[in-house]
């Protein structure tokens, strides 16, 4: 009976369940997802492979304590204080809204932040400009975006009119979306952009934004763009309208091209700076850092289904 119960809180909650034997060594961690991802997924791996280099294993010396928000505010919340209430040593968080849920409801447990905007660009720093004491991991600035819609005329110089969407409740997206019209219109585009509330929403706005006669759609780093990103390159392709991004992790998912950061090291260096931490939690160095590595990438078949020959320094997307 007691087996049986165990298993029911497991499916009912979002959490992933230990094993009843616990390891009274091992560090109790959470990692908090904002929902089901392939592109997110590459940093979550990227984190937990720094850990495993540094001596750090599921199951071994690791209690992991992990919730999937699936884009629900609610759950986001109820998989953080679950997360607290079990006085974890760290927090992981991937992507924005995780790392500012956790950061806003928990001002003592490290969070380690990943694929997240700037503690600035958050809202998370105070009138001083400082970011909460506890706040660690990597983030990333918008300065690439400059360089990603830029890419967009050297790969393709047809491209007059530029579509993009936007999730209006996600600063990130917001910022993005404000940095993308300037360049654009430096770049010799016009940016035709639309709101997107949710996910649910995306495909109705996509095929709004085609009927505008768009010639290339760029996808911003943004958590709805992410979560619907196969609605919109499906959407693009029958339109025959190339997609390019500043996300390295959404060319392997159809775009065409991007510059920028690689997921999987984004998660990996978020992960050698909690397994810094977990060897010895008063190191003083620790500090939210902006992501290392960037990459021009892009999708050879994508490419070649437009036309596109990208110069020398691209890389193949892997």
């Amino acid at each position: 009976m007691k087996k049986v119960i165990f298993l029911f809180f497991c499916i009912l909650s979002t959490y992933g369940c230990s094993s009843p034997t616990k390891n009274s060594s091992a560090h109790k961690i959470a990692f908090v997802d904002a929902f089901e991802d392939a592109t997110l997924a590459q940093a979550k791996q990227g984190f937990f492979d720094a850990l495993k280099k540094h001596g750090f294993e599921d199951k071994k010396n690791l209690e992991i304590i992990y919730s999937n928000a699936q884009n629900s505010i609610p759950t986001l919340i109820q998989g953080i204080n679950y997360a607290i209430s079990q006085k974890v040593e760290l927090i992981a968080t991937n992507a924005t809204l995780p790392t500012i849920t956790a950061a806003q409801r928990e001002k003592t447990i490290p969070i380690f932040m990943m694929v997240s905007s700037s503690p600035k660009m958050a809202g998370l720093e105070d009138a001083q400009g400082n970011a909460p004491s506890n706040l660690y991991g990597i983030y990333e600035n918008l300065n690439y975006i400059d360089t990603s819609v830029a890419m967009i005329k050297t790969l393709r110089p047809a491209v007059k009119r530029l579509g993009a969407i936007y999730n209006q409740s996600e600063p990130q997206s917001v910022d993005a979306y404000n940095r993308i019209v300037a360049q654009a219109k430096s770049s010799g585009m016009e940016l035709i952009a639309l709101p997107v509330n949710s996910s649910a929403d995306t495909k109705l706005v996509v095929e709004s934004l085609l009927a505008k006669k768009i010639d290339a759609f760029f996808a911003l780093p943004d958590n709805t763009v992410f979560a619907s990103f196969e609605t919109i390159v499906k959407s693009c392709d029958k339109a025959e309208v190339p997609v390019f991004t500043s996300e390295a992790g959404l060319v392997k998912r159809g775009a065409v091209a991007a510059f920028g950061a690689d997921l999987y090291q984004w998660g990996f260096q978020a992960g050698e700076q909690a397994a810094a931490f977990l060897k010895d939690p008063n190191d003083k160095s620790l500090k939210p850092e902006v992501v290392e590595v960037r990459k021009r990438v892009f999708n050879p078949q994508v490419a070649a289904k437009f036309g596109i020959k990208p110069p020398a320094d691209f890389e193949i997307v892997k």
